[in-house]
């Protein structure tokens, strides 16, 4: 197998094989590497951040059990298709806003499992939805290497707490390097917006050593993320993640405020 490159509605996609696994695949757009995927093994999660996000649907409901999940951002389908192979019988929608992207995908790394796909605008889904459909509510979009403001905002943030079941979920995933002000004023947006809220992360990239991913895990009910099932998942990753919740989130925090569209 070879690489493959495209130019899509975004920018340039790149296919490349991983010589060490016979059905591995990396997505890059613009050089920058979205995700990766295993056609024969789809629990194999190359990615750090990725299985921190893992770790969150796998706390989401009773092990095994079907969910409603909302995919905002769909690279690779990475994640799609690890829901369907560890959760059968889950109702998907994966909105993507590269249409050439999600097309190119679907070809060359075909995903077996039934679900839905919009080429759309990831606020315009949200705000159109049901209230309480969902279980799960996934946000993994960038434009570039950054989280677009539409997405960020305190107001978004409200709008996915009220398409969540009571209870149900929400992870984002973002990039931020040193010293975690996008990070900290994400951790204070979400604050406001739901019940509970819970950051992880690798440790050193937590306390602004370096850049990296930091994942947000915010519950619309009191108390309503697992934090001790999540941190005991996390924990046995390599390299191990941590979990920070409660008066050290408020350390965290550190005096951020929720970021609001006018701001």
């Amino acid at each position: 197998m070879h690489p493959l490159t495209m130019p899509v509605d975004l920018g340039e996609a790149e296919f490349v094989p991983d010589p060490r696994r016979r059905a591995g695949w990396t997505l890059l757009v613009d050089g920058v590497a979205q995700s990766y995927v295993d056609l024969d093994d789809p629990g194999h999660l190359e990615f750090e951040y990725m299985r921190r996000v893992a770790a969150i649907v796998a706390v989401a409901g009773p092990a095994g059990a079907p969910l409603r999940v909302l995919h905002l951002g769909g690279g690779g389908l990475t994640l799609p298709r690890y829901v369907a192979a560890t959760r059968p019988g889950s109702t998907q929608r994966v909105v993507e806003r590269d249409g050439t992207l999600l097309e190119a995908v679907r070809r060359i790394l075909p995903l077996a499992a039934e679900v839905e796909f919009r080429v759309a605008d990831a606020r315009e889904v949200v705000e159109s939805s049901a209230d309480g459909w969902y279980d799960l509510v996934v946000a993994d979009v960038y434009r570039g290497a950054q989280m677009p403001a539409s997405v960020a905002s305190l107001e978004f943030a409200r709008q996915v707490a009220r398409v969540l079941r009571p209870g149900g979920l929400y992870a984002v995933n973002v990039t931020d390097l040193p010293p975690l002000l996008f990070s900290r004023r994400q951790a204070a947006t979400l604050r406001a917006a739901f019940a509970d809220v819970c950051v992880v992360g690798e440790p050193g990239m937590l306390r602004g050593r370096r850049f990296g991913n930091v994942v947000f895990a915010a519950s619309t009910a009191p108390g309503g993320v697992p934090v001790g099932r999540l941190a005991a998942r996390v924990v046995r990753d390599r390299p191990p993640g941590r979990v920070v919740h409660g008066d050290p989130l408020d350390t965290f925090v550190s005096g951020a405020q929720p970021w609001h569209e006018q701001t």
